[in-house]
């Protein structure tokens, strides 16, 4: 018998996003976004959680970094999403309104506790098999999971991106 989890879905087709509470870039409520909403461009999502500490010394830096150098590249967009899966009374939606603002992120951010049908865990961390949080996922102009990790080099991950035209 195997036991070996394995994380991440690299290779496979993305799932649409089931993500119902979003902040827009300017940390107004906004409409659910969906990676439909960004056909033909290449997409970004970092799921964390605000209690996460390796969010905050790793993940969002790292991502604060990459969205400051691809901001003239209109080729590549980014989102945010806060993929709860313990501490529910402290990753709330409040929080994401104030890390996007504490880290200067004007990208949406998206808040994802799961629901009844998915026991409330996070249908971002189910359908990408995340193992956690920081976790990137890089998906293609064809929605095809190109990365889908914990461990991420920044400086690599930024040259790649700079090649998205």
């Amino acid at each position: 018998m195997n036991n070996d989890i394995k994380y991440g879905i690299d290779g496979f087709k993305a799932h649409e996003l089931e993500v119902d509470k979003w902040i827009d870039a300017h940390g107004k409520p906004t409409k659910p976004i969906k990676l439909s909403d960004f056909d033909g461009k290449f997409k970004v999502i970092y799921c964390f959680q605000s209690w996460c500490p390796g969010c905050h010394s790793r993940g969002l830096p790292a991502l604060q970094e990459m969205t400051k150098a691809l901001n003239n590249n209109d080729k590549v967009t980014f989102m945010a999403i806060q993929t709860v899966f313990e501490g529910f009374d402290e990753n709330t939606f409040d929080k994401i309104i104030k890390i996007q603002e504490k880290y200067g992120l004007e990208i949406p951010f998206g808040h994802d506790t799961g629901d009844d049908e998915s026991q409330n865990r996070s249908r971002v961390m189910q359908q990408y098999r995340t193992g956690g949080t920081p976790w990137f996922i890089f998906i293609d102009q064809k929605n095809n999971v190109v990365f889908n990790d914990f461990h991420l080099n920044v400086a690599k991950a930024i040259t790649f991106l700079k090649t998205i035209e």
